[in-house]
């Protein structure tokens, strides 16, 4: 390990990674797996066949308590918090004063005083002490540092996890649940970011190396690092934090209008309500787009995109090539007028132009259950 790498923060799952033969890359401040010796193209197809595990240990997992902890993260985000139902689970955006998105993080309500939190890892430090510092006096923030969180996901994955804990096969998409595995209590919400069927697992650090190692000895399972997570959620048309959306991005320009809960739009009374009102209202400069260049070349993060006249009209944000697909991807933020579905555009890789065109999302269709 170099003197940079002794600075990551490691998972508890590290040894298992390197024992798997994992190549091992620094994200968000931990070291983490980004592919296994099979490759990111196996791992991403092996997903959307049959099943996937992906350590997600590195984001951040918290709880508010409190009998009054949705009307506060209410004050916080543009969800209908409040309205969220027992053991069922809702993604949302912490949001800046300005209207920008402080974060991306889902939310579920446990049954009980008790909203539980999964942030990203990069945003986990801003986030729990800006939500701290907004709570009131009868609602209390605590983190999970001790907890691991491993992703399950592919059609695969009821099936895998009904083997050690039957009850998941009857969870709805988004439900969350307490289940029991080899006398441990483990939190599992029906959820993920990869557009397939599947379970995010939040469990006892101490317990997560023999919990992954339980699921990975089953048949259909392969592990997957953070290359074939990406490649599955662009191709799932889903946002990254940092490329696609950040404290710069109004939700309205990232197409995330159908976060503001139908109540939270009579009310308004959220951090950042103002100018995001006033955006839903006259109408962005720009929005996010799917983009489908020609050819095989993929456009990466930060290539410009330019309209028929030649002028440059947005930039990528997220790109790549589509395993599934079989064909180069990618997201990212054009003038208003040039983003209806089918409109030709322009983009400058290696400085030459090579045409795309605005394509809808998601780019494979998702699985999620129903």
């Amino acid at each position: 390990m170099s003197t940079d790498d002794a600075d990551l923060k490691t998972t508890p799952l590290d040894a298992l990674h390197r024992e798997l033969g994992a190549r091992m890359v620094p994200f968000a401040g931990y070291a983490m797996p980004v592919q296994y010796p099979a490759g990111i193209m196996a791992e991403h197809l092996h997903c959307r066949a049959k099943a996937a595990l992906f350590d997600v240990s590195h984001m951040g997992q918290a709880s508010l308590y409190g009998a009054d902890a949705a009307a506060a993260l209410e004050a916080l985000v543009p969800g209908d918090m409040a309205g969220l139902k027992p053991h069922r689970q809702r993604y949302t955006i912490l949001t800046t004063a300005s209207g920008g998105i402080l974060d991306d993080l889902m939310v579920a309500n446990t049954g009980s005083d008790r909203l539980f939190l999964v942030a990203n890892a990069s945003r986990k430090d801003v986030d729990f002490a800006h939500i701290a510092a907004h709570l009131p006096d009868d609602v209390k923030l605590a983190r999970h540092d001790d907890r691991a969180l491993l992703a399950l996901q592919g059609p695969a994955a009821v099936g895998v996890l009904a083997r050690v804990a039957p009850e998941v096969a009857s969870m709805p998409f988004m439900g969350v649940a307490t289940i029991t595995v080899d006398s441990v209590e483990c939190f599992v919400s029906r959820s993920g970011y990869t557009g397939e069927d599947g379970f995010e697992i939040s469990v006892p650090a101490e317990f997560a190396d023999a919990f992954a190692r339980m699921l990975l000895a089953q048949p259909g399972v392969m592990p997957a690092g953070l290359g074939a997570r990406d490649s599955l959620r662009l191709e799932a048309g889903l946002c990254l934090y940092g490329n696609d959306i950040d404290e710069t991005t109004n939700p309205v320009e990232a197409a995330l209008t159908w976060v503001i809960g139908k109540r939270r739009r009579m009310e308004w009374n959220f951090v950042g309500a103002g100018p995001i009102r006033a955006m839903l209202e006259n109408g962005p400069a720009r929005l996010r787009v799917g983009i489908r260049p020609d050819g095989r070349a993929p456009a990466r993060a930060g290539t410009e995109i330019v309209g028929a006249d030649g002028g440059v009209v947005g930039h990528v944000t997220s790109g790549g090539f589509g395993p599934t697909l079989g064909a180069p991807i990618a997201m990212g933020y054009v003038r208003r007028d040039l983003a209806a579905d089918g409109t030709e555009l322009s983009l400058l890789v290696r400085g030459k132009p090579l045409p795309a065109r605005v394509a809808p999302t998601p780019f494979v269709p998702h699985r999620y259950v129903r």
